[in-house]
């Protein structure tokens, strides 16, 4: 099952809404979301049923269509995931790297891995930045571990503590 990156948690709708638009954009899915379908019209005062039938079969339609042009066959699939997550478990901050630049390259491979329908933990990319961080932040990882549950701990309150 492929997991939509971003997940809208009731905070921050301006922020969440550019980022979910550049997530559909770069991945060119925004050609898809913006396609017509040719989907039946609603007759005058629809009742909630017919409505409801009719968001489904255009949800299925578009669906239908990214999966046509994006899947691929599963060798593909498989060697994408590959790729990303090497270059996910290479990857290390650079000292001249903003908590920002550093974070928006993590997470834009964790989408792309997800997005292939593989499951990418946010535990995983906690982790993965706590590792790889420079020694200038040792002070704060420490603080964080010794006040938080880092297994519980989510990649937006780790960028934000880190960026504080």
């Amino acid at each position: 099952m492929k997991s939509a990156p971003h997940v809208f948690d009731g905070e921050n709708y301006q922020a969440w809404a550019i980022r979910i638009q550049a997530y559909i954009e770069g991945y060119d899915y925004w050609e898809a979301a913006d396609e017509e379908y040719d989907v039946t019209p609603l007759p005058d005062n629809p009742t909630m049923n017919q409505i409801k039938m009719h968001d489904e079969r255009t949800t299925r339609k578009a669906k239908d269509y990214l999966k046509a042009q994006y899947q691929g066959d599963e060798r593909i699939k498989s060697m994408k995931v590959l790729i990303s997550i090497r270059e996910f478990e290479r990857l290390q901050m650079k000292e001249s790297e903003s908590i920002k630049e550093y974070s928006d390259k993590m997470i834009d491979i964790s989408d792309k891995v997800r997005v292939l329908g593989t499951d990418f933990s946010d535990s995983r990319l906690v982790h993965k930045i706590l590792v790889s961080m420079p020694k200038k932040y040792e002070a704060t990882i420490a603080s964080f571990d010794n006040t938080k549950d880092l297994t519980q701990f989510r990649v937006v309150e780790l960028i934000s503590g880190l960026q504080a």
